[in-house]
């Protein structure tokens, strides 16, 4: 499924729309640039998800956030990870095990810790500064 975005609140939008029919355990790898729309993305996953106080933001220097509710979101960034050793060593199966979602960004850095369950989410910059989304169920290509 590919989805084209023109605003923050779009991409926010069709990360809650996506969020919404998730089950929990699910595990998103999010893939793209900087400034891509990654965690405009997981902001609407939150608010898809219910958890409508959350306030969500990068989670670049603590490496995970916890937005926890009705359903939980664990909100990874791997910018500053080296490799999936360096994931595992903060605990990856533990988040695993609690069946919450899990929203990887800059998924590219930790694949070896994937089982191959993820779903994957590719965000582009598009020329005219839009986004482009596309969004790969497990065992699908993007």
């Amino acid at each position: 499924m590919t989805i084209e975005t023109n605003t923050e609140a779009e991409t926010e939008a069709a990360g809650a729309a996506f969020a919404a029919r998730l089950p929990d355990g699910a595990l998103v790898a999010l893939y793209g640039g900087l400034g891509a729309g990654k965690t405009a993305f997981v902001r609407g996953m939150a608010r898809g998800m219910g958890l409508t106080d959350a306030r969500v933001c990068s989670p670049t220097f603590t490496i995970v956030n916890e937005y926890l509710g009705a359903r939980e979101l664990y909100h990874f960034d791997m910018y500053r990870l080296e490799s999936a050793e360096e994931l595992f060593d903060i605990g990856w199966e533990d988040y695993r095990a609690r069946r919450g979602v899990c929203a990887v960004e800059w998924s590219e850095k930790v694949e070896d810790a994937f089982e191959g369950d993820e779903i994957a989410v590719r965000f582009e910059i598009l020329p005219d500064g839009g986004r482009k989304i596309t969004i790969a169920e497990e065992g699908q290509e993007c």
